[in-house]
């Protein structure tokens, strides 16, 4: 959890965090429990998802784990029905469930790309489809993606994955546009290299977030001008500033939170 000292900024809000059961997601969970919002950390491991929960409930916070596959439309309803049941209403939305990919262009396939594509952008956008409406009923809604520097800038082997981060940065700029007379703001975060683990695949077999180029390189060569890669907690930060009240002019926009590498290419 962040060292800053929570103030109280969520107080009766209402959360979903997708791929919350790890990393940046729990971060960004217990950063707005933390703050006061009662949080659903919905992940495809609904075990972790509970476990993560729980160690927020010790804390103090309102959280529960669910299990949720953001690839099913079933399931993304039952999470609905489930938060429509206990509250009525969703003030915040972060889409951050995802999976990693650096498949080099001569080996990726047809069935890998289309993965990559169904979870990190289809994924996000279908999520925010199924509970649209609990947004709307919240009179405030906030829907935070979670991107990536790769989708804005290009790095080797990451066709699938900058493809399908790409997508997020632009449909958030769409979804935007397209439910701002709803009350609803969409931004979007991108984070650059992040010191955690994503799943390469839904079966749970893990890849380090930082790979070897990025070791070689950035670390080793100094590219990053902070000199260090981001903690999720500094993602989560970044998340909160989207979430609140201080973010009511704000949507359709990009957050780039990298340590300044971006200003190095």
């Amino acid at each position: 959890m962040s060292s800053s000292s929570p103030s109280g900024r969520l107080d009766g809000s209402v959360a979903v965090v997708t791929g919350a059961a790890r990393g940046i997601g729990e971060a960004i969970a217990a950063r707005l429990a933390a703050e006061g919002a009662a949080v659903y950390l919905a992940d495809i491991d609904g075990d972790m998802a509970a476990e993560a929960a729980s160690r927020l409930s010790q804390s103090g916070a309102r959280a529960s784990g669910v299990k949720t596959d953001i690839t099913s439309e079933a399931s993304i309803a039952e999470l609905r029905r489930l938060i429509e049941g206990e509250h009525g209403r969703l003030d915040i939305l972060v889409n951050n469930a995802a999976i990693l990919d650096a498949t080099p262009l001569r080996d990726l396939t047809r069935q890998r790309f289309d993965l990559v594509q169904q979870v990190n952008q289809n994924g996000a956008l279908w999520t925010t489809m199924g509970l649209v409406g609990l947004l709307k009923a919240s009179g405030r809604g906030r829907v935070v993606n979670i991107a990536s520097i790769q989708g804005v800038r290009a790095a080797p082997e990451t066709l699938a994955y900058a493809t399908a981060k790409g997508g997020v940065v632009n449909m958030t700029r769409a979804l935007a546009v397209d439910l701002a007379t709803d009350g609803i703001l969409v931004n979007c975060i991108c984070p650059g290299f992040v010191d955690t683990r994503m799943a390469l695949l839904p079966d749970g077999s893990g890849h380090e977030h930082e790979t070897d180029w990025f070791k070689d390189i950035y670390i080793k060569y100094g590219r990053i001008p902070l000199r260090r890669a981001a903690k999720p907690e500094d993602i989560a930060a970044a998340t909160l500033f989207f979430c609140g009240d201080d973010c009511r002019y704000v949507t359709g926009q990009y957050l780039l939170v990298d340590g300044g590498v971006s200003s190095t290419f």
